[in-house]
């Protein structure tokens, strides 16, 4: 089994800044493509993004294109998302999900593990 900790989220006024994390314990992190996925209030879950195993390869919802970053440190087993330029609309809560490959996790296909959220909330 796998476990994710989001963390990161918070209040924060529409243009600026937050970073979340997620910390995997369990199994080999490394071994698996790490994602994020949101949830608005009265809407379905949506892929945010995407990053393989090495990381060396990226996708992004196109809502969140030029402005949200993805990376990895597979040394510390933690999985980032910087948001840039939030919009109220970024209003969600955050989930970090596991998959063994980039194409299941963006089609929420497959999903080894998935964490308890964070909320961000983004004030107009």
């Amino acid at each position: 089994q796998m476990q994710l900790v989001e963390s990161g989220g918070g209040l924060v006024q529409a243009g600026g800044s937050l970073r979340l994390s997620c910390a995997a314990s369990g199994r080999t992190f490394s071994s698996y493509a790490m994602g994020w996925f949101r949830r608005a209030p009265g809407k379905e879950r949506e892929f945010v993004s995407g990053i393989s195993w090495s990381g060396d390869n990226t996708n992004y919802a196109n809502s969140v294109k030029d402005r949200f970053t993805i990376s990895r440190d597979n040394a510390k087993n933690t999985v980032y998302l910087q948001m840039n330029s939030l919009k109220p609309e970024d209003t969600a809560v955050y989930y970090c999900a596991a998959s063994r490959r980039l194409y299941e996790l963006e089609r929420g296909n497959n999903l080894v593990a998935w964490g308890q959220g964070t909320l961000v909330t983004v004030s107009s």
